[in-house]
This record gives structure tokens, C-alpha cells and sequence, in this order.
């Protein structure tokens, strides 16, 4: 017996109360619901090992298609072979070596960098805005870049000279959206609609001065900004790799890092204040970073639609919405997802190539709309 048992001023619901926290725990009720939250962890990891297993098939695949015909399981062990070389110093000549790295390894290296980043981004995205439409394209940075790179190619105006100009000028105005949308947060009583509107806002009035241009530009320029827009891995190569792949990690590790604060944004900024976390502050650090990750990455491959936005979606039908397993996930995914469409433009039409924008653009469309859809099943959340 305890002394409340004898304690008048202790009303019995009080004592009732007491008594069941008090008592000893049922082992096996909690046990059960320890192992149902064990397997729930379980099955996020085997998606995202799932995925890893899809990425690495598809490489095997992708660069075994070509004109010069190279075995599937050979693929692997020539791209063994040049790992061992790099780092025991040997060096390897060949023609099956230079066909696989130099030529086509790139473009499937840079499929994997800019799928991750650009899923990540979108991931990100809707979670700080509280929308499930953010990504690149609708927050404007996409609409930036293609008005530096048109710029540049129709008119000469760079900001850099040299091989890079076209990146710098695309990189450069890729920031001026997320600049506008930082600019709006600062403002009294803004919201994250007030924030994705004004991204939508600069995101037309780039694609109405991109458009101005293009109708100025001539036939030459115009085809040349037209392949730009259009978002392709054929211009891939190792030069431009390193840059990407650092900007790229580097993002998904600082925001992978800030996931738990993430969740706790994503509930609302009313209650995010109330647990100690800066809405404000919060979402201008995230904006800036994934902002300079889709930038980074849009600067190089043009504008490749629907993969941010479509592949956090469909990561959250397998997974849920917890950041701390959506930010990897996506990456995974996005990378797969990507590298899977630009093989489909590759093999669809061989041995024309249908650039992977085009593909993603066939594919992302009716994928988004089956999953705007699918009443029974919640995509956001």
C-alpha cells in the first residue's frame, strides 16, 4: 500500500492514476509494440537498400549501350579494374577502358549526383514550405538559370569568360529567386505560401525574359539554348563532376544534420517557435542550401523537370514523411529514378537519343497525376 491510499485530499481517479503508473510494466504488450516499431524502421532501410541495388544494376546497363558493344558483367570488372588502378598507381590502356570511363562512365556519375540533389531539393522544399508542389522549378531557381544561360548564349552577356561561362551565368541567376524568397521571409507576417508564391512570381517573369531573348536570338543561338533548356547528361564530363559532387554532398549532409529540426518545421511555425526552433532562421538556412545544390547542379545538366518533384512523393507512399529517413531516401531514389530515365531516352529510340529531360517529362506527368489520385492513400503528409 502507498500513503496516498490513506490520504483524504486525494481523490480516487487521482489514486486510479497512480496505481497504473506505478504497477508493473506488461513486458509483453510493449514488447510487441518495440518489435512493430523495429520493423517499421526495417522496412524504410530496405527501400533505400532497394534503391542502391537499382543504381548500381543500372549502371552495369547503362554503359554497356552504345555502338561499341561491351558485356554487361564486363562492364563491372573493367570499372573494378581502373578503381584498383587509381589506387595502386598503375596505369590501364585499352579501348574497352577508355569507352567505359571516359566516355560513358560521366554522364551516368553525373545522372547519380544530379538525381540525388534535385530530389533532396524538392524533399526539402515541401517540407520548409509546407507545400507539396516546392521544388527547383516552382521556387524559381530553375527559370533563374535558364535566363542566365540564355543570356550568355544569345546575347554575350557573362559573367565569367572561358569554357565555364555559360555555368557561372546559370549558377549566378539560378540565386536571385531563392535571394527574392529570402527577402519576402524577412518581411511582417510572411508565410511559406507567401514565400512559394513569390518564388512562382520571379520564376514567370524569368521565363518571360528568357522568351524575350529567344525570339531576338538567331537560328544558331536558338537551337543551342533550345538543347541547354532542354536538360541532358549528354554533355556530361570529368571536369565538371568534382564541383557538382561537392556542392551536392556536402548539402544533403547539412540537411540530413538539421532533419530533426526539419520534422519539427514541418508541423508549422506556431508550434515549431513553441519547441524552441527558429521557423524563420530554420527555413532561410535550409532554402539557402538546397537553393546552391540545385543551382550547382541545374548549372550543369539544364533544367531537368519533375524529379524533385515527383520523387519525395512516392518516397513518402513507402516510407512516410519522417526527414530523417525521406532525405536519404530521396537521394537514393532520385538518383535511380534519374539514371533509369536517361536509359530509357537511350535504348527507346536507339540510336536516337531522347534527352533525359523529354523522358522525365513523359514519365513525371502521369506519374504525379496518379499520385494526386490516389484518394485512399495519403501522399503528403
Amino acid at each position: 500500500m502507498n500513503e496516498i491510499d490513506y490520504d483524504p485530499r486525494i481523490s480516487g481517479k487521482v489514486r486510479s492514476a497512480v496505481s497504473k503508473w506505478t504497477s508493473p510494466m506488461e513486458d509483453c504488450r510493449y514488447g510487441s509494440e518495440f518489435e512493430d516499431y523495429h520493423k517499421y524502421i526495417y522496412r524504410k532501410w530496405i527501400f533505400i537498400i532497394f534503391c542502391v541495388v537499382i543504381v548500381v544494376v543500372v549502371i552495369g546497363i547503362a554503359v554497356t549501350v552504345g555502338p561499341y558493344d561491351i558485356g554487361f558483367l564486363d562492364s563491372y570488372s573493367i570499372i573494378w579494374n581502373h578503381l584498383v588502378s587509381l589506387i595502386t598507381g598503375e596505369e590501364i590502356s585499352g579501348l574497352d577502358d577508355h569507352i567505359v570511363v571516359q566516355l560513358r562512365m560521366p554522364r551516368v556519375v553525373v545522372g547519380i549526383i544530379a538525381g540525388a540533389g534535385l530530389a533532396v531539393a524538392g524533399a526539402v522544399m515541401q517540407s520548409t514550405l509546407l507545400n507539396p508542389l516546392a521544388d527547383p522549378y516552382t521556387t524559381g531557381v530553375s527559370s533563374g538559370a535558364s535566363f542566365g544561360a540564355t543570356l550568355a548564349m544569345t546575347m554575350g552577356i557573362t559573367v565569367a569568360t572561358g569554357a565555364y561561362a555559360i555555368v557561372v551565368n546559370a549558377f549566378l541567376f539560378s540565386l536571385i529567386p531563392t535571394a527574392m524568397i529570402l527577402l519576402v521571409s524577412k518581411l511582417k507576417n510572411s508565410s511559406p505560401t507567401t514565400m512559394i508564391m513569390a518564388g512562382i512570381a520571379v520564376m514567370y517573369v524569368f521565363n518571360a525574359m528568357t522568351t524575350v531573348l529567344m525570339l531576338w536570338a538567331d537560328p544558331n543561338q536558338l537551337e543551342e539554348v533550345y538543347n541547354w533548356q532542354v536538360g541532358s547528361l549528354s554533355r556530361s564530363s570529368w571536369e565538371e563532376i568534382p564541383i557538382m559532387l561537392v556542392v551536392t554532398f556536402v548539402g544533403i549532409i547539412v540537411v540530413q544534420f538539421m532533419s530533426r529540426k526539419l520534422n519539427v518545421l514541418a508541423t508549422g511555425d506556431d508550434l515549431s517557435n513553441a519547441l524552441g526552433v527558429d521557423a524563420n532562421r530554420m527555413r532561410i538556412i535550409l532554402l539557402a542550401t538546397i537553393s546552391l545544390v540545385s543551382a550547382a547542379i541545374v548549372s550543369f545538366t539544364g533544367l531537368i523537370g519533375f524529379v524533385g518533384l515527383v520523387t519525395p512523393h512516392i518516397v513518402r507512399l513507402f516510407i512516410g514523411a519522417d526527414n530523417r529517413y525521406l532525405i536519404p531516401a530521396s537521394a537514393v531514389a532520385g538518383a535511380a529514378l534519374l539514371v533509369c530515365a536517361d536509359l530509357v531516352g537511350r535504348v527507346v529510340l536507339y540510336p536516337v537519343v531522347l534527352q533525359v529531360g523529354v523522358v522525365m517529362a513523359f514519365v513525371g506527368g502521369p506519374m504525379f497525376l496518379w499520385l494526386i489520385m490516389r484518394r485512399n492513400s495519403r501522399v503528403w503528409g
